[in-house]
């Protein structure tokens, strides 16, 4: 916290702190200078024994609290010291101070890693808050009139909100488009630092932007053989790995039956040399295939000491609570449930996990990325502004016009507006290829899959790692020509073509068939008989929806099962507004009833 006059109260900061113990258990430090206050809760990862926060320069002119890691630390440590800085810890976070204290602003640029910390300059009073380059990590904000607060989590700031009004052009994304996008959250008046970004808040709590690092920077691609991309990635990956791979305790690897986590453990495997546990999740009771048998198979190939998680549908919906907990934005990712079962397994062992996030937005894996000539210019035409990418809502449009009242219908209707600034914002010069892959960065990647890869796994004390998001090798991927990234028939071509000579070939180039959670297999029976009972009674429905038509939604799902990603939908909006908006404080378990939450 930072006020304009008066002193910042501990008890105010260690309410706050006090929701953030999943991310830091181990360990908590708070320090107040009359109108500025900063908590940590830690988890030791780098310097176990001795790297206590908040962190301060000799003099004391910086203070410094950062949640991540700067995985570089190494060599920027021993730069700083040949300038002259004395470093009171072996933590990788101390360079951030001395990093500023060195170079300021410029230092932001030096950094490798996933973060976002808080430093406060004693003598400008000045406060600056930092988040890494793609957004791996978190990073929340909140300008009240008299104060700043700000957190690595949303709910850490709802303590010492005035009010809790849900912000309802955020809301509709999160109908249409499975999460909300840009600066602004579901809960008015608290906000994202956006990613690659630091606000500099000065004594009279002036917030002023500085973007330090854009995709945008990126040329266009330029004509290269795949030989000349591979004797420019072999040695820029192995420097990404090493840096990742530093840690003062054991580290796993989250594998699917896909392609980038098989590459991770291939590279774990070469650069580490010996086995490495690796976890892997699937179903029990349904009908529709998981990825276990690919997973096992690579596991064998590589020699991973492989663990197999098996859920059923029971294990999956009593999670929801924790799940719509752990998000902490409203966002529908059905892929965040097996992840948190991931999390809380792998947790019970180890404290980092490698996990392949980033690999199909760097290099252009998903077969949104290769519409054909009709597909593309068909979307353009009927949804202009964004190449027709991002064309679609994902609720079916009949309910929509049925399911909500009038203020949300209204914002409904504006959802596609973070994917189309995001696409005129890019470069001219790009490829349509390239500016698809932008939007993607911009919206679904730090504010969908980033929430599920951080957020799952805080929640159980549990550190990803993602190599394939560091920046240099999301400026590789950009950068590469299509032709190397996509074909008629697959995309992220050059990372297959590469991982040939350690990955069996059939395996790389099987269809993508994406994450598959089977809930419309589980949303059924007795469970949905309840839902129709309790759904339409809760506070959020009966604020923003139109109660009849949940009703019939419900009927439709109970006689057809076609409905189920409105339903769930609705469910999930339901749980979480009981948490975030009417203020429930206790912490759902890993193994409780959705519906004792609605």
């Amino acid at each position: 916290m930072v006020r304009r006059e008066g002193p910042v109260a501990e008890t105010e900061l260690q309410r706050m702190a006090g929701c953030l113990t999943h991310r830091g258990p181990e360990d908590s430090g708070r320090y107040v200078a009359g109108s500025f206050g900063i908590a940590h809760t830690r988890l030791a990862i780098i310097d176990i024994a001795g790297g206590h926060q908040p962190l301060f320069d000799d003099a004391r002119r910086y203070a410094l609290v950062c949640n991540g890691e700067i995985y570089n630390y190494i060599e920027l440590r021993r730069e700083l010291q040949s300038r002259g800085h004395r470093f009171a810890t072996g933590s990788d976070s101390e360079v951030a101070l001395h990093g500023f204290a060195e170079w300021g602003a410029a230092s932001f640029k030096r950094l490798h890693g996933m973060y976002a910390y808080a430093l406060y300059d004693h003598a400008k009073r000045e406060l600056w808050l930092v988040r890494d380059r793609l957004g791996i990590k978190p990073l929340y904000v909140a300008a009240l009139g008299d104060r700043v607060l700000y957190a690595s989590e949303l709910k850490a700031l709802l303590p010492l909100l005035p009010r809790r009004d849900i912000d309802e052009f955020a809301l509709a994304q999160f109908f249409e488009n499975q999460f909300s996008s840009g600066g602004d959250t579901v809960i008015r008046g608290v906000r994202r630092v956006l990613p690659g970004t630091a606000l500099k808040i000065g004594a009279d709590l002036k917030i002023e932007t500085h973007r330090y690092w854009s995709a945008r920077d990126v040329g266009a691609p330029r004509a290269r053989s795949f030989e000349d991309a591979v004797a420019e990635w072999e040695p820029l990956f192995e420097q990404v790995m090493r840096e990742h791979m530093r840690a003062d305790v054991p580290y796993g690897v989250f594998l699917s039956g896909g392609v980038d986590s098989a590459v991770l453990l291939a590279q774990l495997k070469r650069l580490h040399r010996q086995p490495i546990k690796a976890w892997s999740v699937g179903w029990r009771g349904v009908g529709e295939g998981d990825e276990v048998d690919a997973a096992a198979r690579i596991a064998r190939e590589l020699g991973a000491e492989h663990r197999v998680i098996r859920l059923d549908s029971r294990a999956v919906f009593h999670r929801l609570p924790r799940m719509a907990w752990a998000a902490d934005d409203l966002m529908r990712d059905y892929a965040c449930l097996p992840t948190l079962a991931l999390a809380e397994a792998a947790g019970r062992e180890l404290k980092v996990v490698f996990s392949g996030e980033g690999g199909d937005e760097a290099f252009a894996g998903y077969g949104r990325y290769r519409p054909d000539f009709f597909e593309r210019n068909f979307k353009a035409l009927r949804y202009p502004g964004s190449g027709g990418f991002r064309a679609r809502g994902e609720l079916d449009p009949r309910w929509l016009r049925r399911l909500f009242k009038p203020a949300l219908r209204r914002a409904l209707k504006r959802h596609r507006e973070p994917f189309v600034a995001a696409w005129q914002e890019a470069p001219k010069a790009w490829s349509d290829l390239q500016r698809r892959q932008y939007v993607d960065l911009q919206t679904n990647l730090p504010d969908d899959l980033l929430v599920k890869a951080d957020r799952m796994l805080m929640a159980y004390s549990v550190e990803g790692r993602v190599p394939f998001l560091d920046h240099r090798v999301v400026e590789f991927g950009l950068g590469l020509p299509d032709a190397l990234k996509i074909s008629s028939k697959a995309g992220k071509v050059f990372i297959k073509r590469w991982a040939e000579r350690f990955i069996p070939r059939d395996h790389l180039w099987q269809h993508k068939r994406g994450f598959h959670v089977p809930v419309g297999e589980w949303l059924r029976g007795p469970t949905l008989e309840a839902l129709a009972r309790q759904l339409p009674r809760s506070d959020a429905i009966e604020a923003w929806c139109e109660p009849e038509a949940v009703r019939a939604l419900l009927a439709r799902q109970q006689a057809r099962g076609d409905v189920t990603r409105e339903v769930w939908s609705l469910l999930q909006f339901a749980i979480w507004h009981r948490l975030f908006i009417a203020a429930e404080t206790r912490v759902p378990g890993g193994d409780e009833d959705p519906l004792a939450w609605l």
